[in-house]
């Protein structure tokens, strides 16, 4: 990441606030698959942005420092560093219950900025540090919690666009899943995307299909079934993350753009697709059965399917 620089026009602003060691960088690094950086990381200095492309757009990352004085600065500055966001993600760390009190105070703090900008941009709370170990320990207590902050939230804080994210760095779904909700109301084309993915996953007898781009964000998803969807879901960070390792292991790209993986009982597809000659590479990720032989699909089928991916993203 670099510190913030001026602004030039951009089509859209994510902003990712709250109090300092909340998570806010950590997100946004498990989103790239920087898990060793996850472990080093340290406070974030003031803003700083990321600029990446999202299904043919250009999205505007800003990750804003929590510390005190960095939270003043942004307050008595608000036109620099929030005007202009089209969505507002608020990160809190459940883990640590002494500084909730504080933490909607600021985000109370920050939703008055937003009103007196003239914004009103969906603001999607996650709270965060929701780790598996933790819900094991503690499951019930969790979730109390969890209900009473977002009564206390709707409760204290006037606003009409609050969501709700449970989420953790150690549960990299939890976060795939979130933002790709998140970004894909911004995509006007989503719709026909999703049903475009069932279709073609009927057409073929999948169980299930799942594309994702190489922020590691679903762009669209199909699952015949719960069961399904669950076991899909868990698959995604694997196979990324082992996509990743062959490319740092040199692997040639004609020989691991397509992985056929025996996991969970089942037989899955992971292949990587370019919808775009220079664009990023997206990957489709399917499962059909516990028949190796099933996941072999007509040349002719899997081209239309991707042409008419390539058709709704960029055109």
């Amino acid at each position: 990441m670099e510190y913030l620089k001026e602004e030039k026009i951009i089509s859209k602003k994510i902003l990712f606030t709250g109090l300092d060691d909340a998570g806010k960088t950590s997100i946004i690094l498990a989103l790239q698959r920087e898990f060793s950086k996850v472990a080093n990381i340290q406070p974030t200095r003031g803003a700083q942005r990321r600029i990446f492309q999202f299904l043919g757009k250009e999205i505007s990352e800003w990750d804003l420092g929590g510390q005190t004085t960095y939270r003043i600065s942004y307050l008595k500055n608000p036109d620099k560093f929030f005007e202009g966001t089209e969505i507002a993600i608020y990160v809190v760390d459940i883990q640590n219950r002494e500084r909730l009190a504080e933490s909607l105070s600021y985000l109370n703090d920050v939703i008055v900025e937003f009103k007196k900008l003239q914004i009103n941009p969906p603001i999607n709370i996650f709270f965060h540090k929701y780790d598996p170990t933790l819900i094991k320990a503690t499951k019930d207590e969790l979730e109390t919690l969890i209900l009473n902050l977002k009564k206390k939230i709707n409760n204290i804080i006037n606003y009409n666009k609050l969501y709700f994210f449970e989420t953790s760095v150690y549960s990299l779904p939890s976060i795939m899943n979130a933002m790709s909700e998140i970004l894909l109301e911004l995509y006007p084309k989503s719709r026909l995307l999703k049903k475009t993915i069932e279709e073609f996953a009927i057409k073929l007898n999948c169980q299930g299909i799942v594309v994702i781009d190489k922020n590691s964000l679903i762009i669209g998803s199909f699952f015949k079934d719960h069961e399904t969807g669950e076991i899909l879901t868990r698959s995604m960070p694997y196979f990324l993350t082992l996509n990743d390792s062959f490319q740092l292991e040199g692997v040639s790209q004609k020989n691991q753009d397509q992985m056929v993986v025996h996991r969970f009982g089942k037989y899955f597809l992971f292949k990587e697709i370019l919808l775009k000659e220079s664009g990023v590479p997206y990957y489709i990720l399917i499962v059909k059965g516990d028949n190796p032989w099933d996941l072999y699909f007509s040349s002719k089928d899997f081209r239309a399917f991707i042409q008419m991916l390539r058709d709704i993203i960029y055109k």
